[in-house]
């Protein structure tokens, strides 16, 4: 008898992950990254004053602390590309910010306050730059609206870069001082509510911008937001009552996740080496500005505060808006360059 012949194999193929799972993982990462680790402090800063006796001087110093971190940890990530595909870093970055933030309530010192939001900072950036750096070179084999819906569970860019540190400004001013501002001018539901809204409308809203730039181009969307925004911002402060917070809420979150998205996206197409990080870079060092620059503002209520967010973000709208006509074909929809 002849010996059997062993058929050779067909070789298994890898299976294909799927993208939503891509997404859901991003999405986590970011919601406990940037929604709580970044901003848990701007719906507790009302309950901090009350409670906790937080001067307004001091509320600007603890903000400018974590964006001081925030600056640091997107350094980082420029400086140690591996940092940036390590899956290691972003799970130690999650469990720091949840000692920081367990320690927060452990003490009623400044400083501390300051130390802890100082590493917060740091370390919800690492979080940001690896989960937006993974969900973008993971999905490029994708549908490239998927990446907005990771931006959700939390431009041409980089001249370019000028616009998206202005709106590092406007939006930190806004996202620290305009639930403390609406609650101040509104009694009820939507004063202490006002960050749920803020985070409700955001939710949906990178996914929406996304799909929007297959039709526009990226630097006309950019300047959209960034108009809407700037209304969204000066409301409270130009008008009172319940219905310009309600609108101011709404604008707030359907812009501030979409500036980040189309401007990420930009800067990814331009193919710029580690362009995620410098970008975080640039908004960290404009964040860091912003409380700086509103300080002195605080003494008599939060409205002069956002009046000089939305300025900053009208800035940022004017570069982009040069970008737009100094390259209106550089950055075509997303559909014709695919």
């Amino acid at each position: 008898m002849t010996p059997e012949v062993a058929r050779p194999t067909a070789p298994t193929r890898p299976r294909r992950e799927s993208p939503w799972t891509i997404v859901a993982q991003a999405a986590a990462a970011l919601a406990a990254g940037m929604g709580i680790g970044r901003f848990v402090y701007t719906p507790i800063l009302p309950l901090m004053h009350a409670q906790a006796g937080l001067s307004s001087g001091l509320g600007a110093s603890l903000a400018t602390a974590n964006f001081i971190g925030y600056l640091a940890g997107a350094l980082v990530g420029i400086a140690v590309p591996a940092v940036v595909r390590s899956a290691a870093t972003l799970r130690g970055s999650l469990a720091v910010m949840v000692a920081t933030l367990a320690l927060i309530p452990a003490t009623h010192d400044g400083t501390a306050w300051f130390a802890l939001r100082l590493v917060a900072g740091a370390a919800s950036a690492l979080v940001f730059v690896i989960a937006v750096s993974a969900v973008l070179s993971r999905l490029q084999a994708h549908a490239h609206h998927m990446v907005g819906w990771a931006f959700g569970g939390v431009g041409a860019g980089i001249a370019l870069f000028a616009s998206y540190t202005f709106e590092g400004i406007g939006y930190i001013i806004a996202g620290t001082f305009l639930v403390a501002a609406i609650q101040q001018g509104v009694q009820g539901w939507l004063g202490s509510g006002a960050w749920i809204v803020v985070g409700l409308a955001a939710l949906p809203s990178c996914a929406l911008w996304t799909r929007l730039a297959r039709r526009w181009s990226r630097p006309a969307l950019l300047l959209t937001l960034l108009s809407i925004q700037a209304v969204g911002i000066a409301l409270p402060a130009l008008l009172g009552g319940a219905a310009p917070a309600l609108v101011s809420a709404v604008l707030f979150g359907a812009t501030f996740m979409g500036v980040s998205t189309i401007a990420l996206s930009i800067g990814t197409h331009l193919q710029v080496p580690r362009a995620v990080a410098l970008l975080t870079a640039g908004y960290s060092a404009g964040q860091i500005l912003g409380p700086l620059l509103a300080a002195p503002l605080l003494r008599h209520g939060y409205h002069q505060a956002l009046l000089l967010g939305s300025t900053m973000v009208a800035i940022a709208g004017v570069a982009a808006a040069a970008v737009c006509i100094r390259f209106p074909h550089h950055l075509a929809p997303v559909a014709s360059t695919a």
